[in-house]
């Protein structure tokens, strides 16, 4: 009977190996499609960082299609988008307090919602495809424009551009461009 118990050990121990082994093989498979990135800014004593994941286009129809329009997006792929500060932060003359947010948005053809939410650290959608965002949470919520150029951007791009005082997060895929202006408080 010992030995019985001994060698069932030793099987669930491996069984439950192999099962963390194949999940994580499992997600460095899925961010070969979209891997990751962290984009950051130093502006004197301003920090501001982005951690996203970045699907490509492949052909696709991105938005109105892929991403559908009216519809809570993760803002990338895989975990959801992250966005943090270590000062506090006008945008569109409402106050994001210094910390870090999930990064959501609503896209439409015009106008872009941008949305901060408090909670971090969840994959980007849940089990039944669904965005993974507590609207509860949100703190801050802007409209962006977004405009169509004639430049394909193959794979989804967050990127900090800075202007005199003013600093715009940009977000850049297939022919889409929105532009979020930031200031310091």
């Amino acid at each position: 009977m010992r030995r019985f118990l001994v060698f069932a050990g030793i099987g669930v121990v491996v069984i439950i190996v192999l099962f963390v082994g194949i999940e994580k093989m499992q997600t460095r498979y899925q961010k070969s499609f979209s891997p990751e990135e962290v984009v950051e800014l130093e502006e004197g004593d301003l920090h501001l960082q982005v951690f996203y994941n970045r699907p490509y286009k492949k052909g696709r129809e991105i938005f109105g299609s892929l991403v559908p329009y009216g519809k809570v997006w993760r803002t990338g792929a895989n975990e959801a988008t992250t966005f943090e500060s270590n000062k506090d932060l006008l945008i569109e003359g409402k106050v994001l307090k210094a910390g870090k947010y999930t990064l959501w948005t609503i896209p439409e053809k015009e106008m872009w919602t941008i949305i901060f939410n408090k909670e971090h650290g969840q994959w980007g959608v849940n089990a039944g495809g669904e965005p993974n965002r507590n609207p509860e949470q949100d703190v801050l919520s802007i409209q962006a424009q977004a405009v169509w150029q004639e430049r394909e951007f193959e794979q989804f791009t967050i990127e900090f551009a800075t202007m005199d005082d003013e600093v715009e997060m940009v977000l850049l895929w297939d022919k889409t461009l929105v532009a979020v202006p930031i200031h310091v408080k």
